[in-house]
């Protein structure tokens, strides 16, 4: 097993980063309940919103609104908009006779949308309301899914901020060690879990929990890795609780992975030998499944259009551990301090930007050649049309990729778009 991650530059700020506004291709924020409503297993995420928000959601999750998933939509039609109808007693109405039909729930999320922005709906004072009402059985909060200036993967940074508040404080002064933050794969928090334990770490809360009653307590001096890049809102209000963040890459792919936990052990003081007994298995297994993949990714060129704020990891994966060149990492926006020490692992002469206007990016794309673009749904059949090879960003959200044992099917999700154009004789 090798350390390979360099230290972060000096300051982030040295790194040129290329900054536009214009328009942009991007889902909102409303998407992050697709994983969201399967990670938290007793909670109900209830959108305030048009049918557009409906249909969005039901078609991202692909689910049949009769197998009564976790999620549904509370309709503003053209009396709420004209303001002809209360709203507020129609929502009271909606909320009482779902809970009467779901008695399984035990935490609601009212979630803003576009349309609820514009008609200046305060869902906030909605959920201290309809809080009050249904408590202790249920706890009913709020946070914003709209797509009005963000991007999707916002929803997930925007709930979890949400949560943390109403976190359990520890009892009898005790400080819990080490926080995760960030949603993951039940199969790669059980693994992080293990090897958290291996290291002498049994202790280990992760945010959000699978259910509203395991939610982690969180005190002033708990340590936090993140777990995702677009956490921004999240660390704030884990820092205004008193958590410390632990400076990490995120943990993708075998390199990746050893260098999160490796964080977390110098955080706690745990031996070298310790993290090694822990770890090398896994990122042995790691290297030997991404092997194949690399041999046919290795010196193809990469272009990241902005979409879901996870480029810049992944640029740094697909980098370091298959040996790709990024012509450009593109990210609606840049989190330094939490991509500090991913920055600094891209290949000199990367660009970096920040922002979309999409039309000048398309030009630098088509420019460029590169191999393979990674982009929204939006850009990647008009980009297959002109002869590209694509692969849809949102499928980097949607599928366990982080960890050892999920290495190989990350890879693969670069690798497979490759072998189609060759199968296809493109």
């Amino acid at each position: 097993m090798n350390l390979p991650f360099r230290a972060p530059p000096a300051s982030c700020n040295d790194i040129p980063v290329l900054r536009e506004r214009g328009q942009r291709e991007v889902f909102c924020g409303l998407t992050g309940i697709v994983w969201l409503h399967r990670k938290i297993q007793d909670a109900f995420f209830l959108v305030v919103g048009s049918r557009t928000c409906a249909h969005l959601i039901q078609s991202a999750a692909g689910v049949m609104i009769f197998a009564e998933p976790r999620f549904a939509t509370a309709i503003i039609d053209e009396r709420d908009l004209a303001g002809l109808s209360e709203i507020d007693a129609e929502l009271d109405r909606v909320v009482n006779r779902l809970l009467e039909r779901r008695p399984d729930i035990k935490m609601l999320f009212l979630v803003g949308s576009c349309p609820s922005e514009v008609i200046k709906l305060d869902l906030k004072r909605a959920a201290a309301r309809l809080s009050q009402i249904h408590s202790p059985k249920v706890r009913v909060l709020n946070y914003s899914g709209s797509g009005i200036e963000t991007t999707f993967t916002q929803g997930e940074d925007a709930c979890l901020a949400a949560l943390v508040p109403f976190s359990p404080l520890p009892a009898n002064g005790y400080v819990p060690p080490l926080l995760v933050a960030g949603a993951l794969s039940d199969v790669a928090e059980d693994q992080f879990r293990r090897i958290f334990a291996e290291m002498g770490l049994t202790d280990v809360g992760f945010l959000p929990a699978r259910s509203a009653a395991a939610m982690p307590a969180i005190a002033p001096g708990t340590k936090y890795l993140l777990a995702q890049p677009f956490l921004n809102d999240t660390a704030r209000a884990l820092e205004e609780r008193g958590a410390v963040h632990i400076p990490a890459p995120f943990p993708l792919g075998a390199e990746g992975t050893t260098a999160w936990f490796k964080a977390a052990a110098d955080a706690f003081d745990i031996p070298e030998a310790k993290l090694r007994a822990a770890t090398e298995a896994g990122h042995i297994r790691a290297r030997l499944a991404m092997e194949p993949h690399r041999a046919m990714l290795e010196g193809k060129r990469i272009f990241f259009f902005p979409d879901s704020q996870l480029e810049i990891p992944l640029a740094r994966f697909v980098a370091q551990e298959l040996g790709m060149e990024p012509v450009e990492v593109g990210t609606p926006y840049l989190q330094r301090a939490h991509l500090a020490q991913e920055i600094g692992q891209l290949p000199a002469g990367t660009v970096v930007s920040e922002g979309q206007d999409v039309e000048k990016q398309l030009d630098r794309c088509r420019a460029a050649k590169p191999d393979l673009v990674v982009c929204g749904l939006g850009l990647a059949n008009p980009l297959e049309a002109e002869g590209f090879t694509t692969k849809w960003s949102i499928e980097l959200v949607f599928t366990p990729i982080h960890g050892y044992e999920q290495a190989g099917d990350l890879a693969r999700l670069f690798s497979r778009p490759m072998d189609r154009r060759t199968r296809l004789g493109g």
